[in-house]
């Protein structure tokens, strides 16, 4: 299936996205300062996410193809970026993961997710990884919030500093 825009959705055109800057520098997932991590690239607005993830030979598992579980982080990662939108501090309790298509190393993936319902301190989510126009990967999440002291007891100082930015833009 070809999938449209991802600012088209239900017949309307959304409110413009706005950047979801990483939420801290050596996060494997969005981190600028990751090394190898996966440098996504989110925007948000709403209940909706959409963002690209570049695969590069540091993401793969089989010779050329990325690694189902890097495939996988970038993924829930990206459902991450909806508690940015949310406001609320959350860890995933389950990931459900569908792989379509093989994606291979130079591919990059257009990111787009949105939450599905809310219900006390869950939270379900799901994206899609789409690539040339078509679904190469798809996943669920149900996220559980959580108290801001759940990351802190082991954060370093300038992440407290950059949770506090995030969650009080």
């Amino acid at each position: 299936m070809v999938y449209a825009h991802p600012c088209v959705l239900r017949g309307k055109v959304e409110e413009e996205m706005r950047e979801l800057g990483s939420h801290y520098p050596y996060c494997f997932g969005c981190g600028e300062k990751h090394p190898t991590g996966l440098h996504l690239k989110m925007r948000g607005e709403g209940i909706r996410v959409e963002g690209t993830f570049k695969v590069t030979e540091h993401h793969q598992g089989a010779p050329g193809l990325a690694h189902g579980g890097i495939l996988a982080s970038a993924l829930d990662e990206g459902m991450g970026f909806l508690m940015y939108l949310l406001e609320k501090p959350a860890v995933t309790a389950r990931l459900e993961v569908d792989y379509r298509k093989p994606v291979p190393v130079g591919s990059e993936l257009h990111l787009e997710g949105e939450v599905v319902r809310q219900e006390g301190r869950k939270i379900w989510t799901r994206m899609r990884a789409i690539k040339d126009g078509e679904v190469a990967v798809e996943a669920m999440a149900l996220y559980v919030t959580v108290d801001a002291s759940h990351f802190l007891a082991h954060a370093p100082p300038e992440w407290v500093e950059a949770a506090a930015r995030m969650y009080n833009p």
